[in-house]
């Protein structure tokens, strides 16, 4: 049986339409398997640290040579990065905050985007230097939205800073089966964005039967 890991960043809990995704998600999952294996990592209310010098220093020293300090400094990377290794399907569920994503889920990337552990360098390619080192896994983006037209081609499109950057970290550290579902549109019509939320429910049933079962 696969093994999902669910990721949420919103700072939002009962109001947040993100969170509503992955729990549809969770949900149909649970339907559809018995005594499925779902573990949960919580950002958006979490303390996430933010890389400090001891992480750097330690990030790129063989792991024997790393003082006591910098091992210390690597503990919740070397946690959140098992979790990654360990999954076979992420879900990850991210509002769009000022155009981009989440602080706390910012922290979160670049506590796993770690060389030699999600991505290695490849010197004989300048064209393409990461190696990513995270294969054979499926990501969920499921995304929310304040305003419409983010999607390729629509008026929004160069201040979508959410889904590509998304897209191409995860993509370096190996992950290229990725699928993208988003909610648009809560400030504004609330009938268009009653629909985007209907469809939206209705995608994410949709791929896990199609991409999952």
């Amino acid at each position: 049986m696969k093994k999902v890991l669910v990721i949420n960043s919103s700072a939002r809990t009962l109001r947040s339409h993100s969170r509503r995704l992955t729990e549809a998600f969770v949900d149909h999952w649970k339907r559809m398997h018995v005594d499925p294996v779902i573990r949960f990592r919580e950002l958006g209310n979490a303390d996430v640290p933010h890389i400090n010098e001891n992480w750097i220093a330690a990030a790129f020293k063989p792991e024997g040579a790393r003082s006591e300090e910098e091992i210390e400094a690597l503990k919740i990377s070397d946690v959140y990065i098992s979790e990654l290794k360990e999954a076979d399907v992420i879900v990850l569920g991210s509002p769009m905050y000022n155009w981009s994503i989440p602080s706390a889920l910012k922290a979160y990337i670049d506590q796993v985007v770690r060389v030699n552990e999600t991505w290695k360098r490849n010197p004989d390619n300048m064209q393409n230097p990461y190696i990513g080192l995270l294969e054979d896994k499926t990501l969920f983006l499921l995304l929310s939205r304040g305003a419409q037209g983010y999607e390729k081609g629509g008026y929004n499109e160069h201040i979508n800073f959410q889904t590509d950057y998304l897209k191409t970290v995860f993509n370096i550290i190996g992950i290229s089966n990725i699928h993208v579902i988003a909610i648009n549109g809560e400030s504004f019509d609330a009938e268009k964005f009653k629909k985007s939320i209907e469809a939206a429910h209705q995608n994410v049933i949709e791929l896990i039967e199609t991409e999952l079962v």
